[in-house]
């Protein structure tokens, strides 16, 4: 594990691991309303969502999927675990997997 943090404003606990290029982010929920709290309560552990690390940056990728019809759920990129700008996509759009964009 390289980085443990906790993310104040969606009320988690982030661990995150390293394989090769790969990182492997662990969520534990830091509160009962937590996103992540009603998650496992409604479905269990589990996958969660996929992330992509984006190139050109969040807001220029956002932009490219609304131009694709892709729903949105952030219109805006926000910060995330490690500092970094984030935005998610709803899973209607993308195969019933929720998806997240991060900045590299």
């Amino acid at each position: 594990c390289y980085n443990i943090e906790t993310v104040e404003d969606q009320k988690v606990k982030t661990a995150f691991l390293k394989v090769g290029e790969v990182k492997i982010e662990l969520l534990e929920p830091t509160s009962p309303d937590s996103p992540i709290a009603k998650f496992l309560e409604k479905r269990g552990p589990g996958f969660h969502h996929i992330a992509y690390a984006v190139e050109d940056g969040v807001s220029e990728a956002l932009e490219e999927a609304e131009k694709a019809e892709i729903r949105l759920i952030d219109k805006a990129p926000r910060k995330g675990a490690e500092g970094l700008n984030i935005a998610f996509l709803h899973p209607k759009s993308t195969q019933g997997i929720l998806t997240e964009l991060c900045e590299k």
